[in-house]
C-alpha cells in the first residue's frame, strides 16, 4: 500500500477502538457444579474446593466455588458457533483486514484477572470491546497489527467479578510461512516442509481448527 492507502486503512480501522464487539451476553447456564465438576475432572484438577460440598464448607471458601479459569466459560456460544457463526464487530473489523491482504491470524497472549470467587448460582454477563489495535509492526510472521479485547463480567448484580485481555496479530503472510510455497513456482513443486506439528484434532474439537 502506498503511504495514503496506509493511512486511510488505519484511519478505518482505528474507528473500531472502542466499540462493542456484541451487546452484553448473558451466560445460557448460571454457574453450577455440575459444570464445574466437569471442568475440574476434564482438566485433572482434584482440588475438592471445587467438588466436595462438605469439605468446601469446612474451608476459607465456606462452600463449593468454580475454578477461576471458567471465568469466560459461563457466558461463551457453545457449538452454534461452529456452524454460521454472527457477524459482529469483531469479525468485521477482521474482514476488513482480510480485504487489504491480513489474511493471517495469530493469538499471541492473554491476561486474566479475578475480583471474586463464582459460586453455584451466580449468573454471569459477558461485555466485550475491541480495546486497541496497535501501530504496524514488522514482525516474523509478516507485517501486521495486534488487535487488543477486552472482556469484563459481571454477575447477577452489575459488580465485575473478572476481566481478561486476549490479543492476536493479524498479519500479511510472509512467502516462507505460506503452505506450498516455493521459488520456482512450478506445478509440481514439492510443498514446503511444515513449520510446526499438526494441530491435536479430534471428534469434538475438529471444527474449532478447521474454522
Amino acid at each position: 500500500m502506498t503511504p495514503e492507502e496506509t493511512k486511510a486503512f488505519e484511519d478505518k480501522i482505528q474507528a473500531f477502538v472502542g466499540r462493542e464487539v456484541s451487546a452484553p451476553t448473558r451466560g445460557l447456564d448460571d454457574v453450577n457444579a455440575a459444570m464445574i465438576r466437569h471442568y475440574a475432572e476434564v482438566l485433572g484438577d482434584a482440588n475438592p474446593v471445587y467438588s466436595d460440598a462438605e469439605f468446601a464448607a469446612g474451608s476459607s471458601k465456606g462452600g463449593i466455588i468454580a475454578p477461576p479459569t471458567m471465568l469466560q466459560v459461563w457466558s461463551m456460544e457453545g457449538y452454534p458457533m461452529c456452524g454460521e457463526p454472527r457477524m459482529d464487530t469483531q469479525r468485521e473489523l477482521h474482514k476488513v483486514f482480510d480485504e487489504h491482504g491480513f489474511t493471517g491470524v495469530l493469538g499471541t497472549n492473554t491476561s486474566s484477572e479475578y475480583f471474586r470467587d463464582l459460586r453455584p448460582g451466580d449468573q454471569i454477563t459477558s461485555h466485550c470491546v475491541i480495546s486497541g489495535i496497535s501501530e504496524q509492526k514488522a514482525t516474523a510472521r509478516g507485517l501486521g497489527y495486534f488487535i487488543e479485547t477486552l472482556y469484563t463480567f459481571t454477575d447477577q448484580n452489575d459488580e465485575p467479578v473478572g476481566k481478561i485481555v486476549f490479543r492476536v496479530l493479524k498479519f500479511i503472510p510472509n512467502d516462507s510461512n505460506s503452505a506450498g510455497s516455493s521459488d520456482s513456482g512450478a506445478d509440481d513443486a514439492t510443498p514446503a516442509a511444515p513449520t510446526r506439528i499438526r494441530s491435536p484434532r479430534g471428534h469434538d474439537n475438529g471444527w474449532c481448527w478447521e474454522a
